[in-house]
């Protein structure tokens, strides 16, 4: 384990603006080229949370210091979810509609009487609730509740907050756990080992094989078509 532990701090400020129910999320799988965006959500309770002794941002953990967190933070949070959009959705309607589509079935996944008052978003887009969510999203919206809580970004809030920590790993444990069922439906690009992300023996094996299912059909994809549009290598993310 490695990185400056995150705190509580910044959860607490919100206490000052009468909120007492405030939600951490973060997302993993957006520089992947196969297999779904997952949004992980953790709802803690300013009134009474206390610190987690081993969370960090998902990517500074091995994996089985990961898997071991998932029922600590299951256990500190009052309600967690994860969601996710699959390729396919990604596809039709763009990343950023497909993380919205993800972060709202995370948020459906929390009780009524738990919804946080607030979000803490890792990063600087508000793709969770923007403020004019537009017909863009109304294609893949069939969810009967989504986000409607403001939602204050921070950049590198993954790194600094603890709830925002806690949905990282949430997410990539769940996201990673899905990788490898499918690497076994789709043998041969080695997503039980690079998770979907652009390495160059997935890339190899995209050439050799060809795409699946279960690849971003409007991605570059095959080892040829390597640009600076291509998503960066991010297998802890």
């Amino acid at each position: 384990m490695s990185g400056k532990a995150p705190t509580l701090r910044y959860e607490r400020s919100f206490l000052t603006e009468g909120h007492r129910f405030l939600a951490g999320c973060d997302e993993v799988g957006r520089g992947a080229l196969a297999g779904p965006v997952s949004v992980g959500l953790v709802v803690i309770d300013l009134a009474a949370v206390k610190g987690l002794r081993g969370v960090r941002d998902s990517k500074l953990l091995s994996a089985p210091e990961r898997v071991a967190l998932v029922p600590k933070i299951q256990r500190w949070a009052v309600a967690y979810g994860v969601g996710h959009a699959s390729a396919a959705e990604i596809d039709a309607i763009g990343l950023m509609a497909a993380l919205r589509t993800a972060g709202n079935r995370a948020w459906s996944q929390i009780p009524v009487e738990l919804r946080p008052d607030a979000v803490i978003l890792d990063g600087n887009h508000n793709w969770l609730a923007p403020a004019s969510q537009g017909s863009l999203f109304d294609a893949a919206e069939t969810l009967q509740v989504s986000c409607d809580a403001p939602v204050h970004t921070r950049i590198k809030a993954d790194l600094q907050c603890l709830s925002v920590a806690a949905a990282s790993v949430l997410a990539k444990v769940e996201r990673d756990r899905l990788m490898v069922e499918i690497a076994q439906e789709y043998p041969g690009y080695g997503w039980e080992i690079n998770k979907g992300y652009a390495t160059a023996a997935h890339r190899a094996a995209i050439d050799e094989l060809g795409p699946c299912v279960e690849h971003r059909r409007t991605w570059r994809l095959g080892s040829t078509a390597a640009g600076p549009d291509m998503p960066a290598v991010e297998i802890g993310g």
